[in-house]
């Protein structure tokens, strides 16, 4: 055995492990040795990726000295390995950028605690991506859950701790219904490893009986992880969730908790059920209906607010339906463009979040659109960040949302199904339509010189008792507050967007790349 292949084992244990030495570090020490252990993790995922890519072949870790139907495996190919290493640089990002709003937001005391979630969620985020076993894939997205509702609550206002409540609760609905689903396929096929469990699923779909089962267990496991992850119509959770997070907590929900979720059930979907069995018991054409609805309505939703932070965050579910969508026209195309639309989506929806309350805080502390204008020419560096994520999710060209469309549309073309190529080319001009008017809107907003965004504007402040009061303020003494970082703090805020502008554009003008890696990862999974 290669020497390598212990590397996604010790990073989940080696992340449990940081979220316990955190709690005992001070909050600034316990912030640079997250930042600098996520800085190894990086490097032990790439070395993965590498070796996967050189070899040709994935590789499984069996946990114990025996294999066993109902044992433990990871499982690490060029797939696994390219989503992990994404979701861990946008972690590292967003911590570094997001550290000045989480000092704000947070209580001193309290920090190292919101840096030990941070840990505990980093791993369960790659043993969900690594899992070979769908029954480890339940533990572990349970730790996911507690782990997201810890990173909501930590920013003590009247408002996230309702939307703390509001998420546990709908998030527990789908984790009794994945439990469910995960009950009633070792009913049927007696395993919890993934192989042996397509192999049994198999026999069944050839035999024809027992497939009434198989489809409630496959119904509501999809259901379970559709709440979870924002699917229409389970989104109405994600505006307070995301919106009323602290930054860094925004940015790493938004662009990767949800996205977890949806690998875990593409992984499902293909090592364990099958697309031709998927294809029997209809279910690509209800995601592939479900997500159409999702990018229509999660964009209508945008378009009403009359806040930034809510707009970005209705936003996030229309883009969750361009991932159903592409998962129901399945194959091959169908597939990579769902997986391009995650990558696409992670880096380009948490610049949005990391610079939207830089643009507020130059604005007297208001999200509202009618108080942030002009706050482009205030914090310079937020505005070019926000255009930059904005001209992505419409789609403009060079940026990944382009690419990503272009995936889309191709998928559509190669389905086979001439409805399913007119729906999908539809949905993705009308997406894109109603795109353009929410963000073109935005940007309009903040490179307008006027009257509203700079002389007087009302902040939302938390009280001791954790209601919330509103406070009016002079923008032109806040700017001179906010405008005035140290290089230190401008350094680590400007350095780490520029990160993920790069990831963008390298999407953008190299999907091919991407599209090649995500094929051989597929081809691995099959």
């Amino acid at each position: 055995m290669e020497f390598i292949w212990n590397f996604p084992l010790f990073s989940i244990v080696l992340s449990l492990f940081s979220g316990v030495l955190c709690t005992m570090l001070k909050g600034r020490h316990a912030k640079n040795y997250t930042v600098a252990f996520e800085g190894v993790l990086i490097a032990m995922t790439a070395a993965v990726l590498i070796f996967t890519m050189r070899t040709g072949e994935s590789f499984t870790y069996v946990m114990g000295e025996f294999p066993a139907p109902w044992g433990n495996e990871i499982r690490a190919g060029v797939l696994e390995a390219l989503i992990v290493l994404l979701f861990l640089i946008v972690v590292f990002c967003s911590l570094l950028a997001g550290w000045r709003f989480l000092v704000i937001d947070v209580d001193e005391s309290k920090i190292n605690y919101y840096f030990s979630i941070i840990n505990l969620m980093t791993a369960a985020l790659l043993a969900m991506t690594y899992t070979n076993d769908i029954f480890t894939g339940y533990v572990f997205l349970e730790i996911l859950t507690l782990t997201s509702c810890g990173l909501i609550v930590v920013r003590e206002i009247g408002r996230t701790t309702l939307a703390a409540i509001r998420y546990m609760i709908l998030n527990l609905v789908g984790s009794g219904l994945f439990l469910l689903g995960v009950v009633l396929l070792y009913d049927i096929t007696g395993h919890l490893l993934m192989l042996p469990m397509h192999e049994k699923i198999q026999i069944i779909a050839s035999s024809g009986v027992g497939m009434q089962p198989l489809t409630l267990a496959v119904g509501v496991i999809t259901i379970g992880l559709g709440i979870k992850s924002g699917m229409f119509p389970f989104y109405l959770w994600m505006p307070d969730t995301y919106g009323w997070s602290t930054p860094t907590s925004g940015s790493i929900l938004s662009a990767i908790i949800s996205k977890c979720y949806i690998f875990l059930l593409i992984k499902i979907y293909l090592r364990v059920i099958g697309e031709e069995v998927l294809g029997m018991i209809h279910i690509p054409r209800i995601l592939f209906v479900l997500g159409i609805l999702g990018m229509l309505f999660g964009s209508v939703s945008a378009i009403r607010k009359k806040s930034i932070n809510r707009m970005i965050a209705f936003s996030s579910a229309a883009q969750i339906g361009y991932i159903y969508m592409g998962i129901g026209l399945g194959g091959v195309f169908g597939y990579t463009a769902a997986i391009f639309q995650i990558m696409a989506h992670s880096v380009t929806k948490s610049l949005l979040f990391l610079s939207s309350p830089r643009l507020a805080e130059v604005s007297g502390d208001s999200l509202l659109f009618k108080n942030l204008q002009g706050s482009a020419f205030r914090a310079r560096e937020a505005g070019t960040f926000f255009i930059i994520g904005a001209f992505s999710m419409i789609g403009i060209p060079i940026f990944a949302g382009f690419s990503s469309k272009i995936l889309f549309g191709l998928a559509g073309a190669y389905s086979g199904q001439t409805l399913k190529f007119f729906l999908t080319m539809l949905a993705l001009a009308a997406s894109s339509v109603l795109n353009a008017l929410y963000f073109i809107r935005t940007v309009i907003r903040i490179y307008s010189h006027g009257e509203s965004g700079m002389k007087e504007s009302v902040a939302i402040v938390p009280t001791a008792e954790g209601r919330i009061r509103m406070v009016r303020h002079d923008t032109e003494d806040d700017e001179k507050k906010y405008g005035a970082w140290t290089a230190a703090q401008r350094l680590t805020y400007i350095l780490p967007c520029l990160v993920l502008i790069a990831l963008n554009l390298f999407l953008g003008l190299f999907a091919w790349v991407f599209v090649d890696l995500i094929n051989r990862g597929l081809a691995m999974f099959c």
